[in-house]
């Protein structure tokens, strides 16, 4: 199976639905993992890195996933292919560009990535469609159960499963969402959310995790402590304190956009549809947080009822129903397509060569309009 093959559109966890789709866009559930008898990757020689793989990668791939898989060589991959497994929140950026044999094994419905030799010998994950942390854990420790039955993990009585890093002994679980939080942004009150997480013992990160910014009001948000606490407290914590506070920043915040200042919420949602519709080169950070003002106008019609002139006329562009909800749904798995395709490596990648930031954003700028304007032809 070649990349291609799924760059040109989004997986199912990205796609919009799941339950509070409307804020916490997925789930994501990862473990790390290493196995017995084996120095950690740091004091591992070239041929011991190649034996953990081979060993990792014939395991995974002989697994009964419900799914077909590939596996990627990363250490052999083109940079533009590595900078897509990125993009696709496939594999992570330090596993993308660090050093010596290291692959992935990756279900082709994207549900599912197995990182060999990233920072541990295995890290492992499930994602799903909106918040859906308690169906993620299910799967992956299904899945985790079913490789621990081929080999041995590291693992203390007293330390739990041992990890490269100190702050991922004990479960070696990291939970997150990823949330889309453009109200609390427009009002002025994301610091809430961010005193929130702190208060918390929580990591929140940008679009791509660790070391990177916040994008277009895209935040993840993680779990800090693996240690001394079980896998199903953690979720449960999350399902039942973290993301109903958070979602309810995040409603009050819409609310008071609508009650009390309409004129900031059409002000946004106005500027972002004539930009995209008529712009000709958009930077792919501009796109992400335009994009984030759209979905937002989509989602306050869907599941607030709002109705605003710019809401209106971006119902009309986007061709929603006021009574069809799938149609709302499939304008936000629209816009979410936008979100993940005019990324730099997507970009490049359906393009087929690489390109110079001024013709990627000509490029994602034709992809945009054209989008937006096919059921619009007065726009084209």
């Amino acid at each position: 199976m070649k990349l291609t093959d799924i760059s040109n559109d989004i997986n199912e966890w990205f796609n919009g639905s799941g339950p509070l789709g409307d804020i916490i866009m997925s789930s994501r559930i990862r473990l790390a993992r290493n196995l017995a008898g084996y120095k950690f990757l740091s004091r591992c020689s070239t041929a011991e890195k190649t034996e953990i793989l081979n060993k990792l990668k014939n395991i995974i791939t002989s697994l009964d996933l419900g799914d077909k898989v590939f596996y990627v060589s990363v250490d052999e991959a083109p940079t533009l292919n590595k900078h897509f497994l990125v993009e696709r929140h496939l594999i992570s950026r330090h596993h993308a560009f660090g050093k010596g044999p290291r692959g992935a094994v990756i279900a082709e419905r994207e549900f599912f990535t197995a990182m060999i030799n990233e920072e541990d010998h295995l890290r492992i994950q499930v994602l799903k469609a909106g918040c859906q942390l308690s169906d993620c854990a299910e799967q992956i420790n299904r899945i985790d159960d079913m490789i621990e039955q081929k080999v041995e993990f590291a693992f203390s009585p007293r330390y739990g499963y041992l990890t490269a890093c100190p702050t991922n002994l004990g479960t070696g679980i990291r939970v997150s969402v990823m949330l889309h939080l453009p109200a609390l942004k427009m009002t002025g009150q994301i610091e809430k959310f961010f005193n929130a997480a702190k208060d918390m013992s929580l990591a929140v990160r940008g679009l791509f995790g660790e070391g990177t910014e916040a994008a277009s009001d895209l935040y993840q948000l993680s779990n800090q402590v693996t240690l001394g606490v079980s896998d199903s407290d953690i979720v449960s914590q999350f399902e039942s304190t973290i993301i109903p506070e958070i979602v309810a920043y995040e409603n009050a915040a819409r609310s008071q956009l609508l009650s009390n200042q309409s004129d900031i919420l059409d002000d946004k949602i106005s500027r972002a549809m004539a930009l995209l519709q008529n712009a000709h080169l958009i930077s792919s950070q501009e796109a992400l947080f335009l994009l984030s003002h759209l979905r937002l106008g989509i989602n306050m019609h869907r599941h607030m009822g709002a109705s605003t002139p710019a809401i209106e006329k971006l119902r009309m562009l986007c061709g929603v129903d006021n009574d069809a909800a799938e149609t709302s749904g499939s304008s936000i798995a629209k816009i979410n397509r936008l979100f993940m395709l005019t990324l730099p490596a997507h970009l490049q990648l359906n393009y087929g060569k690489s390109l110079d930031p001024t013709h990627r954003d000509a490029l994602r700028a034709q992809i945009i309009r054209s989008a937006l304007n096919q059921d619009n032809p007065q726009q084209g």
